[in-house]
């Protein structure tokens, strides 16, 4: 099964979902985001290696597949899979079969699920992904919105992560403030759910009562202008929030060096 969308906009928390009602929500849930790992270290990560596989590898390492055994098997961002490693998926995609490194071929007893950009398609008439291997993934293939193209789930959206927050801090009567409420459902929420999330999560941090008051985010329609260091600080913290905390593919979002993101991180105090 393939999940098509933007980032932030639920993928991921649907793929758990539909872990969660499958016949196999008994077994266990694993997840792997390719660009997490070095191309090198992939194989070993996907496939699991014996002892002597390489330097280094004194015991066995089972890797995701194996660990994901009756259970699903969760490709994040899928489209980041380096091109040499994509046969290699195909064929446990297709024969649900794959050899550790230094080991005996086996059979894998595992769902599949993958979550990618709406732009997958466009990558394949790129030559950046196989054509046989997207074919292969969206057999059942999904598009999830973005938030802006379903606004009448924002009340109800609203009120469950109050909900939510609440529970998670402890303040039952936790609330939001009816003229917050009015701006939010004008939004456009270009960050989708993960926005909408943390506008209320810096909200219930900061409020000194119950009544939650959030204010858009940065470069919300209608903010007022801030300083460029405000606009870099807040673009620095947002490529690190989408890429989780990945140097190297922060920098390329925002255009610069890894050496220049660490500069520039190291003179804003940011983590």
């Amino acid at each position: 099964m393939l999940l098509l969308g933007e980032a932030g906009s639920g993928r991921s928390a649907l793929a758990r979902r539909l872990h969660a009602l499958s016949p196999r929500a008994a077994g266990p849930l694993v997840e792997l985001d390719p660009g997490s790992f070095p191309s090198g270290l992939l194989e070993s990560e996907l496939f699991g290696h014996r002892p002597g596989a390489f330097t280094g590898a004194t015991g066995a390492g089972a890797g995701r597949v194996e660990r994901a055994e009756g259970g699903t098997l969760l490709f994040d961002r899928v489209e980041d899979l380096p091109l040499p490693a994509q046969p290699k998926l195909l064929r446990l995609l297709a024969e649900h079969r794959y050899t550790p490194l230094g080991g005996a071929e086996r059979v894998a007893d595992v769902r599949f699920l993958a979550i990618a950009g709406e732009d997958l398609p466009q990558r394949v008439e790129r030559g950046a992904f196989r054509r046989d291997l997207f074919h292969r993934l969206e057999v059942l293939a999904f598009r999830v919105p973005a938030l802006r193209e379903r606004r009448n789930e924002l009340p109800v959206l609203l009120d469950e992560l109050v909900k939510d927050l609440a529970e998670r801090f402890a303040r039952p009567a936790l609330a939001l403030a009816p003229e917050a409420r009015a701006w939010m459902l004008a939004h456009t929420w270009p960050g989708n759910l993960r926005e909408l999330r943390n506008v209320l999560e810096r909200a219930a941090v900061l409020s000194a009562d119950d009544v939650l008051h959030p204010a858009p985010s940065p470069g919300a329609d209608g903010a007022v202008p801030r300083s460029l260091q405000a606009l870099e600080i807040e673009a620095i913290r947002r490529a690190l929030a989408y890429t989780r905390g990945r140097q190297e593919k922060a920098a390329d979002l925002l255009g610069i060096s890894r050496k220049a993101l660490w500069e520039k991180r190291k003179r804003y105090g940011l983590p």
